[in-house]
């Protein structure tokens, strides 16, 4: 019977019923199954099922994500992608490869005030794509340039997977894995990831004549006065956590209020009869997330019954002895699901699985979770069903076999990139350890 009901599972995911009605039905089925429920008196054990979305409840730095969600919603409803382009053409226009530069920095910074990849590519590849192209860059190189930088920005603060990573971790209660270590971990692999695609520019494009702009200081002085208001959100975020004046929910619910102001008070972008339905569509979204977290961490108290990890490490241990090659397995799974699952679904899914594994090796939490998003962010645009992929191909109007050619060297150079990341671990934690 359990075999036909894991079946019907399978099936009805297939059919497309919401994923947290499959991991619910999921941890039930466990459950009863694993303690042979036959009565009804038995069936007390399922209050696992609810009491995990009660526990959420009780996570303080949970509430950073409905308000993070808000200010990235907030910003990507204003023009504050134009003002970035200004500023970093101001600031960038006058190096070797500017252009290129600029657009992976403007998409970079523009996903981590957003949260959204895919909102990136909507909001900023009509002002990236043409100037790119004018500047003397092929349209195929702008594409890939644009498809896969709209993601650089998640391993950055505030990143919201890295939040989602953080909370996963603590609600395990695995120890010394706190939200702003994790924030200062993305910091040098995501500026490595940048550096290596702009390296990549200026090869691929060195036949190119491609003109620089003439620095104007007047130019990038009223650039970063245009844009000083959303310069400073960053600021306030790493300023008020590593500062110590305040925690990280603390920080979020200032950096909704400061943006929200900006926005609506000192911008006048974004109408105040419009604030509902952004809100609405923000908690929307949050409210999948902490679902799909909640069954989530259900079917974890069910994976750990029915010693699910450790008889995996076992099972892995009998089977790979080396940690390098546990790492590099890891990596080809987590591209597989971010090519095929949202990042938060991915994350909510496999962190409870794979985490007390990978400690088992011997690799660090705050490291793993690193890992695991630099991973997620490339699989947005790994063929066949990468997101990005089919957000692209809408928005330029292009086949989706030209935005396999277009991101292709992209995604080689950022593959290189995680594999240094997974097996250097400095790079994640020498700002921590």
């Amino acid at each position: 019977m359990i075999y036909v009901l894991t079946a019907l599972l399978v099936v009805l995911a297939l059919m497309g019923v919401p994923l947290f009605i499959i991991i619910l039905a999921a941890a039930a089925l466990g459950f009863a199954h694993l303690y042979e429920i036959s009565s009804f008196e038995e069936f007390e054990i399922l209050l696992n099922l609810p009491i995990e979305l009660f526990r959420l409840t009780e996570s303080s730095v949970l509430m950073a994500l409905p308000m993070f969600a808000f200010a990235g919603f907030l910003l990507s409803e204003s023009k504050t992608a134009d003002r970035l382009v200004r500023l970093s053409k101001a600031s960038l226009g006058w190096m070797p490869g500017g252009m290129s530069l600029i657009a992976l920095l403007t998409c970079a910074f523009f996903t981590m005030l957003t949260g959204g990849s895919g909102v990136t590519i909507v909001a900023l590849g009509a002002l990236l794509l043409p100037a790119l192209t004018r500047s003397g860059y092929q349209e195929r190189y702008g594409l890939g340039l644009i498809t896969t930088s709209g993601s650089l920005g998640l391993l950055l603060p505030p990143a919201i997977p890295l939040l989602l990573y953080g909370i996963i971790a603590q609600q395990m209660d695995i120890p010394n894995v706190q939200i702003k270590d994790l924030f200062l971990a993305g910091l040098l692999p995501a500026l490595l990831m940048i550096i290596a695609l702009y390296g990549w520019g200026l090869w691929a494009n060195r036949h190119e004549k491609i003109p620089t702009q003439a620095f104007n200081m007047r130019e990038l002085l009223s650039a970063a006065n245009e844009a000083k208001w959303e310069i400073l959100i960053p600021v306030i975020v790493l300023g008020g956590v590593f500062s110590g004046v305040l925690v990280i929910s603390d920080a979020a619910a200032v950096t909704a209020v400061y943006v929200l102001i900006i926005e609506v008070f000192v911008y006048r972008e974004i109408k105040f009869s419009r604030i509902p339905y952004i809100m609405r569509e923000s908690m929307i979204m949050v409210g999948g997330i902490l679902l799909i977290l909640g069954v989530a961490l259900a079917f974890t108290n069910f994976l750990i019954d029915a010693q699910v990890p450790e008889n995996l490490f076992t099972l892995i241990q009998a089977n790979i002895e080396s940690k390098i090659v546990f790492l590099l397995l890891l990596n080809l799974l987590l591209l597989f699901l971010g090519a095929i699952l949202d990042i938060f679904a991915a994350l909510v899914i496999m962190v409870p699985l794979i985490l007390p594994v990978a400690m088992n090796f011997g690799i660090d939490p705050i490291h793993l979770g690193i890992i695991f998003v630099a991973n997620m962010q490339i699989g947005y645009f790994t063929p066949p069903v990468g997101m990005n992929l089919f957000i692209a191909s809408y928005r330029f109007k292009k086949s989706i076999t030209e935005l396999y050619k277009a991101t292709l060297p992209f995604l080689l150079v950022l593959l290189v990139v995680v594999l240094l990341i997974t097996y250097i671990p400095s790079l994640s934690l020498v700002f921590i350890r």
